[in-house]
């Protein structure tokens, strides 16, 4: 099944399609056909093999990847010059979640991330294009509408002089944001 692009006949709409397999351990093989495999696993004083990330780190992997594209793309078509855009990102979780206790959520309690863009473009222009980013990212609208605490700093290096780029109130529910079509 792992085969890629899958056309559905309904216009702008793409399906993506993986495979996974597990034999009763905490590893678990995906295959993502032609982009390739990935391990998923647990380390060891967990029960795992420590031979691949953890799923939740995965996760967190899959919104700065995404976050990277998002942000490229946005980049472009608002001809923003970058050379480099770097990430470090943390979270929490409550474990009683995961143990069986349904009063606690069992996902992500809290996201942050630093995003670090290399560029001598002025701040306000670079605003401009993380703004657009953050409304376009799947995976971050995913942990939005998941009621994850996700805060993004966002800062601007230009040659090793750091400065934090400005940003709006964070979004909450009934925000704008979740007044797109589609929400």
């Amino acid at each position: 099944m792992a085969n890629g692009d899958v056309s559905t006949g309904t216009g702008p709409m793409r399906r993506r399609t993986l495979s996974a397999h597990n034999e009763a351990v905490m590893r678990t093989v995906v295959d993502c056909g032609d982009a390739g495999r990935l391990i998923l696993d647990e380390p060891v004083p967990h029960g795992g093999t420590g031979d691949g990330p953890t799923p939740r780190q995965a996760v967190l992997g899959a919104l700065c990847g995404c976050e990277a594209v998002t942000f490229r793309r946005t980049a472009t078509e608002l001809g923003l010059a970058y050379s480099a855009l770097d990430f470090e990102a943390a979270f929490t979780i409550d474990i009683r979640g995961r143990q069986g206790d349904r009063s606690v959520r069992p996902h992500f309690q809290t996201v942050r991330v630093r995003a670090v863009v290399s560029t001598a473009e002025p701040v306000g222009k670079l605003a401009a294009v993380i703004e657009e980013t953050e409304a376009r990212c799947p995976v971050m609208n995913l942990l939005l509408d998941a009621k994850v605490d996700l805060r993004i700093e966002w800062l601007r290096d230009e040659r090793g002089a750091r400065e934090t780029v400005p940003r709006p109130p964070a979004r909450t529910p009934g925000s704008a944001r979740e007044a797109r079509p589609g929400r």
